[in-house]
């Protein structure tokens, strides 16, 4: 394990988060570094690559990503510790491939209670000083930086029996509860961390789909939280997608977020609609087979969301977004995803007004990518390049597998 140093004086916080922090009566700390290199080992690679070909969750990446990156967390709060701080904001958590080997490295700010003789490390959070002083004028206490992950494959069977039932129009289930149950896996664990924490709620949750080792990890990181109106949630905490501006503006108004709600739905064109649909595109006018088939998608993941929300008891889900992957070989996933929320009495913000300087986004004024070379990317594109990946990873194993079986063959016969 390295060495404990800390940075005195230098932190990466900038003027508007400072100035949020002043008024939360916290005062900016120094920034705080941990890391972890793992490697999967070959016997661990063989039984992932197993578990890669049969389907469903694969146990071992599961653990080994959610094993480091709890490293690098735990570093960095050392670091923290030693610095004699109150609290961590901002923390993040990322992967780094070094040849094979994966390096965890998790950063954070450091902040400390303005006027405090002496301080003991209280909480960590995956917010930015501006976001905190959000969470906190809608009455939320930070408790601690939480995850939740799940490395997945569609794996053998899956492509197999999705690739047949993608010859015919409308949803391929296969795939549609093999992507839904990826997804609620990775809330459902994140909800279990802030459990043992004691909270009552996980707010400002961001979600993230990776190809890593031929499958792929579906990653949800947010703030383990409590709220005094949130005492009935104590054994089910609440959980959220907002941005922390977002749900300033529902609280203030006395919605309080109750659920991330998702729905998925996997269609096929099929073949024959595959075909009509290219003879309608070689002439001018609308695509119906398309049009109707995208159509019955989106209302299908609609549905389900719907359907989420209602089993949670919410009057209205909010911030809905439909995000679109293209899975290959005529597939197409629709996810949608919002936040349930419902009306309670006496639930409000501290202050009537939310400050500017916890709107302000700060410009970036370093660039490593030349102008005319740089460019950004898409949540969707991003979304279906992983996509595709996690079609890939097992494709590619049985590929190779078969290739495998027929130089063998071909040996064999030579050698009779």
């Amino acid at each position: 394990m390295p060495s404990v140093s800390t940075h005195s004086h230098v932190t990466n916080l900038s003027g508007n988060e400072i100035y949020c922090l002043d008024k939360l009566s916290f005062t900016p700390g120094n920034i705080c570094i941990g890391n972890s290199v793992f490697a999967l080992g070959i016997l661990g690679g063989l039984t992932a690559g197993i578990n890669i070909l049969v389907g469903g969750e694969i146990p071992e990446v599961t653990s080994l990503i959610h094993d480091g990156r709890l490293n690098a967390i735990n570093r960095m709060m050392v670091e923290a510790k030693a610095s004699g701080g109150t609290g961590v904001t901002g923390v993040t958590t990322e992967l780094v491939n070094h040849g094979g080997n994966i390096e965890f490295l998790s950063i954070g700010s450091v902040v400390h209670k303005a006027n405090a003789a002496s301080e003991t490390l209280a909480f960590s959070t995956s917010a930015d000083a501006q976001e905190l002083y959000c969470q906190v004028d809608c009455g939320f206490r930070p408790i601690q930086y939480v995850l939740g992950n799940v490395a997945y494959s569609i794996g053998l069977g899956g492509n197999v029996f999705g690739f047949l039932r993608s010859l015919g129009r409308g949803e391929v289930k296969e795939y549609s509860e093999i992507f839904d149950r990826t997804r609620h896996l990775a809330l459902e664990r994140i909800t279990r961390e802030a459990r043992q924490c004691k909270a009552n709620a996980v707010i400002g949750i961001n979600t993230t789909i990776t190809p890593l080792l031929g499958s792929q990890e579906m990653l949800m990181l947010g703030t383990a939280s409590w709220h005094q109106a949130l005492g009935d949630y104590a054994t089910d905490p609440i959980t959220s997608d907002m941005t922390n501006e977002e749900m300033w503006n529902m609280i203030n108004i006395g919605y309080m977020p109750i659920r991330l709600v998702m729905g998925v739905s996997v269609y096929s064109l099929g073949i024959v609609g595959g075909i009509k649909s290219m003879f309608k595109s070689m002439v001018r006018g609308e695509v119906d087979v398309l049009t109707s088939l995208l159509y019955e998608a989106r209302e299908k993941a609609l549905d389900r969301i719907q359907m989420d929300a209602k089993r949670h008891g919410a009057d209205d889900v909010v911030g809905v977004k439909i995000h679109v992957y293209e899975l290959g070989g005529g597939l197409i996933e629709f996810l949608a995803i919002g936040t349930a929320v419902k009306k309670m009495d006496g639930v409000t913000t501290r202050t009537p007004v939310l400050i500017p300087q916890a709107i302000i986004r700060d410009r970036d004024t370093f660039f490593d990518t030349p102008p005319q070379s740089g460019r950004a990317v898409s949540l969707t594109e991003s979304g279906k390049s992983s996509a595709g990946a996690t079609q890939g990873g097992p494709i590619a194993i049985v590929i190779f597998i078969a290739m495998a079986i027929f130089y063998v063959f071909i040996f064999v016969l030579k050698h009779h």
